[in-house]
């Protein structure tokens, strides 16, 4: 049975090892899947979801104003598609996490999503709270903080490396840009004690 799936975590966890392990354990055994990720996000290259640990592979991309239903349908009627796998889900629209779980209930095709549940500010991405209302299963990929417990916060950091407390809530950047903590140690960095 299909379903809708929403991996997250903060900033450095391994959601894209996780994303890219599991597609290619559907490809070992002769199935084919389906990768997308943002249009905007190409740290990797456009189209091309990577790791940290340099493991990649090349994806369809997505834009805000992309039927994803539409996109899913059309991958599935070119040839069969065991899984869909969408990184960066962050960045879905609301919208967009309907029409994957449409396709998860009409096409009858599983949808993995990966990505951040929360901004630096603590605010959930309108992706994510969607994704968190809709998923069928949820799945939390740790990291750990400098002081050991699980860091489920983010901070960002300015070009002089000190923590920014206000801004666009989307800004494309890895280990440069942001850092995860732990919730006692994100309040302290920005000042919220």
């Amino acid at each position: 049975m299909a379903k809708l799936y929403f991996n997250f975590s903060t900033m450095n966890a391994g959601k894209s090892t996780v994303l890219l392990q599991a597609s290619h354990n559907y490809i070992e055994r002769g199935m084919q899947t389906y990768l997308l990720t943002a249009q905007f996000d190409n740290r990797a290259g456009h189209g091309r979801i990577e790791s940290r640990i340099g493991i990649g592979e090349n994806a369809d991309t997505y834009d805000h104003a992309e039927d994803l239903f539409a996109k899913i349908k059309n991958r599935l009627d070119s040839g069969p598609c065991a899984c869909v796998f969408v990184d960066e889900a962050q960045f879905l629209e609301p919208e967009q996490v309907w029409q994957l779980a449409r396709a998860v209930d009409d096409l009858g095709v599983p949808v993995m999503c990966f990505g951040l549940r929360v901004d630096f500010r603590g605010q959930l991405f309108p992706g994510s709270a969607t994704l968190l209302a809709l998923a069928d299963e949820m799945r939390e990929v740790r990291t750990i903080c400098h002081c050991g417990r699980k860091a489920t916060m983010v901070v960002r950091k300015g070009p002089d490396g000190k923590v920014l407390t206000d801004g666009d809530q989307v800004a494309i950047g890895g280990n440069e840009r942001y850092l995860s903590l732990c919730r006692r140690h994100w309040r302290e960095a920005v000042g919220d004690r």
